[in-house]
């Protein structure tokens, strides 16, 4: 069974998904679930996150290949990892034979303030500014995140001790930032021996308040490849409803790989 790869956004590390890895590794019997932190993030906070997605991809890459992992890879990202997902597939398109790109925005299919909402750069700022407290910054990416969540305090207190054992400095923050506004996808898909609607799959929340489901759309209608929906849920989808991610991701995969024996 093939690998199937986990990569969170800006920020974010391995510990931000939460249970959502076991649950999906219930999910995908015999496919092992890898959750790799970005560099500058959880286990690699100590070091200095790239300031271009490709520099992001070939960590990842060289991450996997020191654990020992081989392609091809299952991925899901979102956010800021969807990028990389996409680069990943454009520079090496042997290696991802499935994406789920979850949430994501990519120049040059959509404007940047739908890329990021601009009610949310006040929230964003303040969050990569280094006078602001752990506890400020959780609530804020709960509160910009999440539209589901109703037990905020132990999620924000569980985000707090994660933040604080490993800390992402502001330089980091910044560079991931500046690496997301700067990454332009391919205007075509990725090439691959499959289908493009067989690799790329896209799950997209309508009530997103971080980043414009119009960026998903778009996508879908440029490369066209399907495109899935969530009518609650916020901008951490996982999080919101992970066992809907589960399903869809599950059905995608069946409905392409009875395709693909027929």
């Amino acid at each position: 069974m093939q690998p199937w790869i986990l990569l969170r956004g800006l920020t974010r590390e391995r510990a931000h998904w939460g249970s959502f890895a076991q649950a999906f590794e219930r999910a995908v019997p015999g496919a092992p679930v890898v959750a790799l932190d970005l560099p500058g993030n959880g286990q690699r906070h100590h070091e200095q996150s790239p300031a271009a997605v490709r520099g992001m991809v070939e960590c990842c890459r060289a991450e996997l290949a020191a654990q020992g992992l081989r392609p091809p890879f299952g991925m899901l990202a979102m956010s800021l990892g969807a990028m990389v997902a996409v680069e990943w597939a454009r520079v090496a398109p042997g290696e991802l034979a499935r994406c789920v790109l979850v949430n994501t925005s990519l120049r040059p299919f959509s404007p940047f303030y739908e890329r990021l909402r601009p009610a949310s750069y006040p929230a964003v700022l303040r969050c990569a500014l280094p006078w602001t407290t752990p506890q400020a910054i959780e609530r804020a990416v709960l509160q910009m995140t999440s539209n589901l969540v109703r037990a905020r305090g132990p999620v924000v207190d569980e985000w707090v001790e994660v933040r604080k054992r490993r800390p992402v400095s502001t330089l980091n923050a910044l560079r991931q930032l500046l690496a997301a506004a700067r990454y332009t996808a391919p205007v075509a898909p990725p090439r691959g021996e499959a289908p493009v609607s067989a690799r790329f799959l896209l799950l997209a929340s309508q009530n997103d308040r971080l980043v414009s489901s119009k960026c998903s759309q778009a996508i879908a209608q440029a490369w066209q490849v399907p495109v899935r929906w969530h009518p609650l849920a916020g901008h951490d989808l996982p999080l919101d409803d992970p066992q809907w991610v589960i399903a869809q991701v599950a059905e995608w995969v069946s409905a392409t790989q009875m395709c693909a024996s027929v």
